[in-house]
Order: structure tokens, then sequence, then C-alpha cells
């Protein structure tokens, strides 16, 4: 029997709890550490700001004043906006290195991309665990400041995305199990070697790396924000480990306050940990293969660092089934939503696919307050990243799809 979709509307938090959950915002990402990540990202090589695309076909179809999809396909070429995370968290942790090692003041930017201390980086190595995208950071990151990167996939990753991996110079370790499994595999190898980890995911004992990488997605959001007419009233995010998603609402409590955007977190139904650790009322993991198309969602641990920021900032949890997003992907492609086709990976979709079905549920969408007045932000998070998969399931390529709108 195929999966439906499944709502749950959080309780309204009381006082104490947003002020717990914006406390952990201001330790995890202090406003001057995400406006310094977002000033060091647009001086890298080839940044260039991600466009912000009105859907407005999409209006129509669910009654709403505005849908803007922030479109990060061809970010820094990874096509993605892990990009601006991992490989932020790469950097600060080899400024962070080199000053330990050589003493003096910290190396600068310009010197690291022209390659100024490789020698001595020779000995420095950075590891994670990934589905694809944020693996692709690191090893990106890892290129361009001069270290080596060891990346860690579970036995479900695509080969397309270990390649794309290996040729930006990566290692690349392939273990059994699910995601969950091949972070607890680089953990314990890091520890071995003495490696520098770089997840996204916190635990006990490592939480600094990890706000390095939400500080890093933060310039995607102001990004959004500065090029709508006006707030936003909703927020679909997408789910995972829920880094992004806490990423996505410290930064909007940092430029709202009170007044923020509704947050909705969507997942796969079969990698809902987000979703059940609400309905808990605390972190609950959910196990077993965690099956689904959306291979970047497919997490079943939550991070605690992004608990204590969403827990008092999320307005709703959703779970999704695969059909949902593959239905998003071939909207965008087809132009159903926007007058001009875009192209969305699988893990791109969520967000999208949840506020569409949310929006048809007259149950749901006044659970939300959807109405007339909504300005509705959505986050496209990848492209192609796997170029087989995405033609697989839109039934055209992306270099295809996009002539065509030429």
């Amino acid at each position: 029997m195929p999966d439906s979709p499944s709502f749950f509307a959080c309780p309204a938090p009381s006082a104490s709890e947003i002020g717990r959950a914006a406390k952990s915002v201001d330790v995890t990402m202090p406003k001057d550490a995400c406006l310094k990540a977002q000033t060091v990202i647009r001086n890298w090589p080839g940044y260039a700001p991600s466009p912000l695309r009105r859907l407005e076909k999409l209006e129509q179809q669910t009654q709403v004043a505005g849908v803007y999809y922030q479109d990060e396909s061809r970010r820094f070429g990874l096509k993605s906006f892990k990009g601006l995370g991992g490989a932020y968290a790469v950097l600060v942790c080899v400024q962070r290195y080199l000053q330990k090692k050589l003493g003096g003041p910290e190396a600068s930017l310009s010197d690291l991309l022209a390659g100024k201390f490789r020698d001595e980086l020779l000995d420095y190595t950075v590891c994670t665990a990934t589905d694809g995208n944020h693996g692709r950071s690191v090893a990106w990151g890892a290129k361009l400041f001069g270290c080596r990167s060891v990346i860690y996939i579970h036995e479900h990753v695509s080969i397309g995305r270990q390649e794309a991996m290996e040729a930006l110079g990566a290692t690349v370790i392939r273990v059994k199990g699910n995601y969950d499994d091949s972070v607890r595999q680089a953990k314990t190898d890091a520890g071995r070697h003495g490696w520098q980890v770089i997840s996204d995911t916190s635990w006990p004992g490592y939480a600094d790396v990890p706000a390095l990488v939400l500080q890093g997605y933060t310039l995607m959001v102001e990004e959004a924000l500065g090029n709508m007419p006006k707030p936003p009233t909703h927020v679909f995010i997408q789910g995972g480990v829920g880094a992004l998603a806490a990423s996505v609402a410290g930064w909007l409590w940092h430029r709202y306050g009170k007044d923020m955007a509704k947050v909705v977190l969507c997942e796969p139904t079969r990698a809902a940990c987000l979703k059940a650790s609400f309905e808990a009322g605390k972190i609950t993991a959910v196990h077993g293969a965690l099956d689904t198309m959306m291979a970047g969602l497919a997490c079943g641990e939550v991070s605690e660092q992004a608990w204590a920021m969403l827990n008092g900032l999320t307005s709703a949890c959703m779970a999704l089934p695969d059909s949902a997003a593959i239905d998003a992907m071939r909207g965008l492609a087809a132009a159903e939503y926007s007058a001009q086709p875009i192209i969305g990976g699988e893990s791109a979709v969520a967000g999208l696919a949840g506020f569409y079905i949310a929006a048809a549920n007259n149950g749901w969408r006044q659970a939300l307050g959807l109405d007339d007045t909504s300005e509705v932000l959505l986050f496209g998070t990848e492209g192609d990243t796997d170029p087989e998969l995405y033609q697989h399931i839109v039934g055209k390529s992306a270099e295809h799809i996009l002539a065509g709108a030429a």
C-alpha cells in the first residue's frame, strides 16, 4: 500500500519555549557570526546570488498571494545549496589548524586560494558522512582551500553521486547500512586517524563545526528574503536531520523575531524523524532502511543542535510519499507552476510538494492559516545532482529541458 501524506500541527509554543529556542539560535547562529559567513562566502570565486523564482501559476492553483522558490540548482557549479555550509566549515577549520600549527595571524582567504599553505596542509584531512550533496561541498571546499578529504557514503547512495565527489579529489568510502550508519563510521575513523569531521549533524561534545555549517546556509536565506517584495508568512522547508530547517528558522528569527513566518517541516514518510520527534515532544529516532527517493532527506536521527532551535520555532510537520516529490519535479520541469521550467532535484522539492498538498487540504490549510494574503517561500535546494536519476524520473535531461525553454 503506498504511503500517504500526513500532517502534525505543533502545539502553540509558550513564551518560555520560544525563549529557549531563541537562546539556542543566539548560541549556535549568533547574528554577527552569520553575517561574517555571508560576507566571506560572497568573496569566493564563482559566487553569484541564486535567483528567486516566482511561481505565478502555483499561486493561482493554491489561491495565495505569492509563492517564491529560491533556485539553488546552479550554486557554485555544485548544483546545491550545500556548497554554502560544508565548504565554509572547511575554510574555518583549515584556518584554525594553520593558526595553531604556525602561530601568527589567521591565514587569509586569498592566500589559501592561491595555494600558499599547500605543504602545511598535506597532513590535514577533513571527513564527513553524506547522502551526496554535503559530501560534495566538503570535497569541493577541501580542494579549494588545499587539504585532503575522505567522504563516507552508505550502500544506497548512487554511483553518480560517488563519482561527483571523487572528481573533486575526495577518497570515497562506502559502508553497509543507512545514512546514520555512515555517520557513525565516519566518527569512528576520524577519531582513529585524527581527521576533522565536518558535519551538519551535532552530537554531545560536537557542536562548533555544525554551527559553522548552519551559519553558511544563512546566505541562501538572506538572498531569498532580500528579493521578496514582502516578508514571507509561511516557509515550507525540507527536513532531514533538521540542520537546513534550523538555519532557515534561525535566520528568520534574527530578521523578524516573533513576527517571523510559520515554518513547516517537510520529510519523506519513511524518514520522518522530525515529525516523530514533534509528535513525541522529544527527539525520537526512526529506524530501518529509510528507503526514499529523496536521498538527501533519508535521515533517521535529528541533530540535537537543530532540535533546540526548531522546538519552539516550528508550526507544523508533514510527511510525504516519494510520489509527491516526483509530481513536484515533473511539474517544475513542465512549467506547470511558473512561466519557465525549473530544474529541481528529488531532495529539493519536499517543501514545494508539502505546500501543494497542504493548500489542497481544507483542514491543513486552515490549521496553517493559508489564505489569499499568504506569501509563501520555498527553497529548491538542489538541481540535477544525479543527472541520470533526474532524467529517469522526469523523462528528460536538465539540459534538454532548459534548451527547450531558451
